[in-house]
């Protein structure tokens, strides 16, 4: 697997001062597995905004001394991040933190805008200069924009929305609010509850209150707007049923927890889901079904459970190291695996073995893998994969910009067995997807091509800091 991920939001909000940068560590600790290049802390007390960002993992990040070097306050956002817009640099680390006539603003997001190029165009035509190269500043100038013309930040946020297209979920806090919204089609997952002491917390997976003592109260509704003050909680849905819902199916997946729920729908029985019907669809006479870990851990169960194969622990992680997809260079990435995955012997010598695996991009890290076991004596590898095929790019958040590094845009099913050296592949069929969030509506598009928005012109992640030469200029 060597896919990468988007981001992951947190908010705290309360009435008291305490400490609620400790709060928003838990929070993002819980989050680390949505992005890992950077995070960042942004508290509120009453009125004055203190920050930390830096790149690195949370961990990294934050010690107890730059905890507690930010103020206590009654309320803050965190956030952690893949950059699937925006190269990494301190400057595109978030929470972004806005002043402006009306007030301050600090913005955390998860997602990426599909008009993003078109919204930066015009602001900068209008005088606007970006000083990073993400989509969030892109969102932080229009909701500015607006903010300058109404009454107050939370219909300034709702007349950005009709601005915005794309994946947004968003966690803002202005000098005494913090709002929570989610765009009309509801691609990334937000949903917020509350701690025994009154406080109300916002996070992208439900695995964040958890970590935090919060109890669940609810998904924000796709095109929602929850507006936390110390007078109520107030629900605006004046954006909501504008579009199909279509929540991002590799949530489920691959991206979220598996302790998580998204949308009254737990990720662990999704995947579990997935390695039933992968067992429905491609049977096989095996000894044993191992999964790569984390992700292809349950869909192994469920494809042992359907197909009364024994279950075994084959791959054991090193959880020290981050996923394969940080290294930049690929040889770094396969040294990666190498450290990453140890097989147990026992397990794999002289068996036939099922290995399930969440996705394959390019694979690169699949073939590594397949090495791995057969070195450790597998008698037969039979490859089952949880998604269908990639075979097309993503723009919602997810960093799959280019069909040219797909492997299944350029062989066919035989082909990709031969080249990752197994005695079998099966994909999940596509007309199964549905299945794991029965009832619920979906995006597929990195499967199927149908994207529920326009398309962006310009597709490059790197899209403002090209070279000189690499851009085609008019004078």
């Amino acid at each position: 697997m060597a896919i990468h991920e988007e981001c992951g939001v947190f908010g705290i909000f309360g009435t008291k001062r305490e400490n609620v940068a400790n709060t928003a560590y838990y929070g993002l600790y819980a989050l680390q597995h949505r992005g890992q290049e950077s995070c960042g802390i942004v508290v509120n007390d009453d009125g004055v905004f203190s920050s930390y960002k830096d790149l690195g993992l949370v961990s990294e990040v934050f010690s107890k001394d730059t905890l507690s070097s930010l103020s206590k306050g009654n309320m803050a956002v965190g956030h952690v991040r893949y950059g699937t817009t925006g190269g990494t640099t301190r400057s595109n680390t978030q929470p972004m933190e806005v002043n402006h006539q009306r007030g301050k603003m600090a913005i955390a997001h998860n997602g990426n805008l599909s008009n993003s190029l078109e919204l930066r165009d015009k602001l900068e035509l209008s005088g606007a200069i970006f000083n990073t190269t993400s989509d969030t500043e892109t969102i932080a100038y229009v909701i500015t924009r607006e903010r300058l013309k109404v009454s107050s930040i939370e219909e300034a946020v709702s007349k950005a929305m009709n601005s915005l297209e794309g994946a947004y979920s968003l966690v803002l806090m202005s000098s005494t609010k913090l709002i929570a919204a989610r765009d009309p089609h509801g691609f990334r997952p937000l949903c917020y509850g509350k701690m025994m002491d009154g406080r109300y917390v916002v996070a992208s997976e439900s695995c964040a209150l958890s970590a935090v003592g919060a109890a669940f109260i609810r998904d924000v509704l796709p095109g929602e707007i929850v507006v936390f003050s110390k007078e109520n909680v107030v629900s605006r849905k004046e954006h909501c049923n504008k579009e199909k819902r279509k929540t991002c199916i590799f949530e489920y997946i691959y991206f979220a927890r598996p302790d998580s729920v998204i949308d009254t729908i737990s990720v662990s029985l999704s995947r579990c889901k997935a390695g039933e019907l992968l067992a429905e669809s491609y049977p096989v006479d095996a000894d044993v079904v191992i999964g790569v870990p984390d992700s292809g851990m349950e869909a192994a169960l469920g494809y042992a459970n359907a197909s009364k194969i024994p279950y075994g622990i084959g791959l054991i992680k090193n959880k020290y190291i981050g996923r394969t997809f940080i290294s930049p260079g690929q040889d770094e990435r396969l040294d990666q695996v190498r450290i990453k995955l140890s097989p147990v012997k026992n397990v794999i010598e002289g068996k036939r073995v099922v290995l399930i695996d969440d996705s394959i991009v390019r694979g690169t890290t699949s073939k590594r893998i397949v090495k791995l076991l057969k070195d450790a004596g597998a008698k037969e590898i039979h490859m089952r994969i949880s998604a269908p095929p990639f075979l097309h790019p993503c723009y919602y958040g997810t960093d799959i910009d280019s069909e040219e590094n797909l492997i299944a845009c350029h062989h066919n099913i035989r082909e990709i067995e031969e080249i990752l050296g197994v005695d079998s592949l099966g994909y999940l069929p596509i007309e199964k997807l549905g299945r794991l969030v029965e009832g619920t509506e979906y995006c597929a598009a990195c499967f199927n091509g149908e994207y529920p928005t326009n398309i962006p012109k310009d597709l490059r992640k790197d899209r403002f800091e090209g070279k000189l030469s690499e851009k085609i200029c008019s004078g």
